[in-house]
């Protein structure tokens, strides 16, 4: 009898069960990996805030370059900055890819813009 059993509660779990588990949740997966109307909203207002702050930046920038044209050399930046530090620490520690061989004088490669008087 127990031999008979086992068989019988197996082959119906193993072929209708276990079928139906994995489709169930491959279509609640589905349903879920689709934006929602409020979403699809959200993603607009985002997108035409970002359009908008970049148009004041245009605005910035052409007030900016119009009251004094050197204004991005003039300016500091944090990021160039570290950049310079992070340069000087590796071709202290004998890690010199960051100079230019061609140029011959020991001047280093940059992309902070040069100041006046350097």
């Amino acid at each position: 009898m127990e031999d008979i059993l086992i068989p019988l509660t197996v082959v119906p779990i193993l072929f209708i069960g276990l079928p139906w588990l994995i489709f169930h949740y491959i279509t609640r997966w589905k349903t879920q990996a689709t934006l929602t109307r409020e979403d699809e909203q959200l993603l607009d207002e985002l997108h035409e805030m970002a359009r908008r702050l970049d148009d004041r930046m245009c605005s910035i920038e052409r007030i900016m370059s119009a009251e004094n044209p050197n204004w991005r050399a003039v300016s500091c930046d944090p990021i160039a900055e570290a950049l310079e530090t992070r340069s000087a620490s590796l071709s202290g520690s004998g890690l010199s890819g960051l100079s230019d061989p061609g140029l011959g004088d020991g001047r280093s490669v940059s992309n902070q813009p040069r100041r006046l008087g350097q």
